[in-house]
């Protein structure tokens, strides 16, 4: 008998509501200035010393951000750019010096186990391209000014790993006890000196389906998960926001309730601006329909003549089916094209317009057309952290065409 499944009906109601498009916005202009001169003031935090400090914005030391016009066009997004977000600072470095020795605890099974990474790597293998997006990715455009990373667009990039299948690991085990309804996992990142380790703790509980596609992964883009993006084993589950990709996961448990620690009881949740967190919110589960142009990023003039307008579409629901782009701020629309290899419903499609632009100024955007016939809404929904924005008029670029 399969376990019961959580109530996420609430979760469904506010993601077809982000979907119809919420509040009132205007459109927050990009400002290339501001962001090289933050890029310019702060300097890489030593656990992401290896990333490209030309192409990427520094909030914080635990905040880094891909520039717009630093992704390209090769489809994966490159470890030297891809963002970073942290909630807990990183474990010691010398987790990854031997990253076979690394163990997991698998619990909520017929038969409860701790594995090590050099087992994991007997019980199967996989790979899988998905979107990394961070919760916040677009909470810049906010107007009450959300407390977090100001990110724009650069906090999500597409992403290879390769491990093996959660679902493998628990066939492996017996399967899935009876009645649990959560799959809750708990990352290794230090917990500060005299602070209540529910307070602070990486730890965060989905619907036990989503075992279906996740991994135990040991490898990111072709190389071992470096430390700053959660090595030596990260569980991943794609289609979902980041913060349940847990880093350094130590434990992979299946529960009949959700996890009482706070970054689920109340963080990462939805609500109205000035309401505090609360487990009866919706969670910050399954992605939204989202696009937006990577090129020209509005960051120098473009030549008049042809121009190759360029950027991703990803959902974490319904796949991308079709994008459209704009030339003139959402007041009329065209069919852009793929291009590049389809990585499979949970990696981001590129796409592209072929426009021959006449010197003069643009605001040049785009929507994603889901299979299930959804677009992408123009207008943020408001909320208190300023979370899966997808409107697409925030995330407009502003073009000098000379």
């Amino acid at each position: 008998m399969k376990p019961d499944a959580p109530n996420i009906d609430l979760h469904r109601r506010w993601l077809l509501a982000a979907g119809a498009g919420g509040a009132a916005a205007g459109l927050s202009g990009f400002s290339p200035a501001s962001l090289a001169q933050q890029a310019a003031t702060k300097p890489l935090p030593p656990v992401a010393s290896f990333k490209d400090a030309d192409r990427v914005i520094v909030h914080s030391a635990s905040g880094v951000e891909t520039q717009r016009s630093a992704f390209g066009t090769s489809g994966i997004t490159d470890l030297d750019i891809l963002f970073l977000r942290n909630n807990l600072g990183a474990p010691n470095a010398s987790i990854v010096a031997n990253p076979d020795a690394w163990q997991v605890d698998i619990q909520g099974v017929t038969s409860p186990r701790t594995l090590s990474v050099a087992e994991l790597k007997r019980m199967g293998l996989a790979s899988v391209a998905m979107v990394l997006q961070c919760s916040g990715n677009g909470r810049a455009f906010f107007g009450h000014k959300a407390s977090g990373s100001q990110w724009k667009v650069g906090a999500a990039g597409n992403t290879l790993w390769s491990g093996v299948r959660v679902k493998d690991v628990v066939t492996a085990l017996g399967g899935v006890r009876e009645g649990m309804r959560y799959m809750t996992s708990t990352g290794g990142e230090t917990i500060p000196p005299g602070v209540e380790p529910k307070k602070v703790m990486v730890e965060r509980s989905v619907p036990w389906t989503a075992m279906e596609e996740a991994i135990l992964a040991w490898e990111l883009n072709g190389r071992p998960i470096p430390l700053a993006h959660g090595g030596p084993l990260r569980l991943v589950i794609p289609g979902f926001y980041g913060v349940n990709n847990i880093k350094y996961v130590k434990r992979v448990a299946f529960t009949t309730e959700e996890t009482d620690a706070n970054i689920q009881a109340s963080g990462y949740r939805v609500r109205a601006v000035g309401m505090k967190g609360a487990p009866t919110q919706p969670s910050m589960w399954e992605m939204n329909l989202k696009s937006f142009v990577t090129g020209p990023a509005g960051d120098a003039p473009v030549r008049a003549g042809d121009v190759q307008i360029h950027g991703v579409a990803f959902s974490g629901g319904s796949p991308v089916a079709g994008v459209e782009v704009s030339l003139d701020g959402g007041r009329s629309w065209q069919p852009a094209q793929f291009f590049g290899p389809d990585q499979g419903r949970y990696a981001w499609r590129q796409f592209v317009l072929s426009a021959k632009l006449p010197p003069g100024s643009y605001v040049i955007t785009s929507r994603a057309i889901a299979a299930d016939g959804s677009v992408q809404p123009e207008l943020r929904v408001e909320n208190e952290r300023g979370y899966a924005h997808n409107g697409w008029r925030d995330h407009a670029v502003k073009v000098t065409v000379s």
